[in-house]
């Protein structure tokens, strides 16, 4: 079994994860009829195998059928696709990446979102640095 990073899944098997975070738990009938434009039953099924051999999800037999679920909480796979991507994209530094946010790289800012990022730069400012290392592991 190989470990792999959000970043190294494709396309369709990301959108299978997040299909798996939102139910919880899935067969593969299931997936497949909560995906738009989805693959075939087959197709779909192999995916979640794949996904399953590189750790992404896993699964349990309950009766005739498989049912899927992710690996890890979607905290901790966010967690992991965000220190990767900082240090691949923004040659390891945090604040270029969040730069690029505010900037509107990824999309536009609401006013709403402008204030909860101060908000959260308030608070972080406010901590201790040691909590702060803490609450990043």
């Amino acid at each position: 079994m190989t470990r792999s990073s959000p970043l190294e899944l494709g396309k369709r098997e990301r959108q299978i994860v997040e299909t798996l975070y939102r139910l919880g738990e899935a067969s593969v009938a299931d997936v497949r009829s909560a995906i738009s434009d989805a693959p075939s039953y087959s197709a779909v099924r192999g995916m979640l195998n794949l996904l399953a051999d590189k750790g992404v999800v896993r699964f349990r037999q309950e009766g005739k059928r498989y049912l899927y679920r992710p690996a890890a909480a979607k905290r901790k796979i966010s967690r992991s696709a965000l220190r990767n991507l900082v240090r691949n994209f923004f040659a390891d530094q945090p604040a270029d990446a969040v730069a690029a946010l505010v900037d509107g790289w990824a999309g536009k800012l609401s006013p709403d979102d402008f204030l909860r990022i101060r908000r959260l730069i308030d608070d972080a400012d406010s901590k201790p640095t040691s909590n702060r290392l803490e609450n990043q592991q």
